[in-house]
């Protein structure tokens, strides 16, 4: 696949996905990029703003098997990945495949369940198989995490670790939609759309249409000069005061894997600094801490990603 026809695909999802997600065009483009990137993505914002909607809504228009997982606090890691089932026929063990075993599976309100459950996804999101009883089988491709949280409640919820954040690609943030676009989803729901009936909605693409343009997108070029900008940015992390943690080398290839969706969606083949940039935010706001003098000053990661942005020179890369 060229850049051109990934452009022009990437484009369609868009559009089929925000005739139903209205007003929330950074969180479409961010699933997209997460998918694309072959990588999970973390959306975290408070109820009823399409978190759930949008998941479902790339699994239709892009054909791919889906399962939603509810988490919740008896939630037992076998109920995720699966487990062996004795088969008195047979005499033998059978396994019985768990809701992970589908191109995209959305984790909803992944904080609800605990640190034991949450980390039955870590082999999954990391590998891509599962191994169960001493036996790993492989998932589907392509295969993805959605996961949803809620950043308001705290009751009955569990903080995820570090070490599962860092698994994400990106983390998106979901706010409420202008006052237009919330009078255009009430005004669909006045004409009778129903959002657990997407019976109607048809594929775009076949699955192994996103294996390609994840293939494509690896496949664009970076300069070195850009490699080492988005080195700079990421270990500007690790040397900031208000920051307690930095982000990991991991965060320098999520970023370069985000930049090249970016491109590629773009009909480059190339990776400039402006495809960088865009992507620092959430690519890297999950993945530091704040020190406590920082939080009590009422400074948020958010606010130092973006000044470090600002301060790390971009290099001038040719448009060609």
């Amino acid at each position: 696949m060229q850049t051109e026809q990934f452009a022009q695909t990437f484009d369609s999802l868009k559009s089929g996905i925000s005739r139903i997600v209205v007003g929330q065009n950074e969180l479409v483009d961010g699933v997209l990029v997460g998918l694309l990137a072959q990588g999970h993505v973390l959306i975290e914002g408070a109820p009823g703003l399409g978190k759930t909607l949008v998941a479902r809504m790339l699994a239709a228009v892009s054909g791919a098997s889906f399962k939603r997982i509810q988490f919740t606090p008896d939630l037992m890691p076998s109920d995720v990945t699966g487990s062996n089932i004795f088969d008195r026929q047979s005499n033998s063990f059978t396994f019985i495949a768990g809701p992970i075993f589908a191109q995209l599976v959305l984790a909803d309100e992944i904080n609800r369940a605990p640190a034991k459950t949450q980390s039955a996804l870590l082999e999954a999101m990391q590998d891509k198989q599962v191994t169960v009883d001493g036996t790993s089988r492989t998932l589907p491709a392509p295969f993805a995490v959605i996961a949803t949280q809620n950043p308001i409640e705290s009751q009955g919820t569990y903080p995820l670790p570090e070490a599962q954040l860092d698994r994400f690609l990106l983390k998106l943030t979901v706010g409420d939609p202008a006052r237009d676009m919330e009078r255009t989803i009430v005004r669909h729901h006045a004409n009778g759309f129903d959002p657990a009936d997407l019976s109607q909605i048809h594929a775009i693409v076949k699955p192994d249409i996103l294996v390609d343009m994840q293939r494509c997108a690896q496949a664009v070029r970076i300069d070195d000069a850009v490699v080492t900008y988005i080195v700079d940015l990421v270990r500007a992390t690790r040397g900031d005061r208000s920051l307690e943690l930095g982000a990991s080398p991991r965060a320098s290839i999520a970023l370069l894997r985000a930049a090249q969706v970016i491109a590629a969606s773009q009909a480059r083949d190339f990776v400039t600094p402006d495809d960088v940039k865009p992507m620092a935010l959430p690519v890297l706001r999950h993945r530091v801490m704040l020190h406590p003098d920082a939080q009590l000053q009422g400074i948020t990661a958010d606010e130092r990603i973006i000044e470090l942005v600002k301060s790390v020179p971009a290099p001038q890369v040719a448009l060609s």
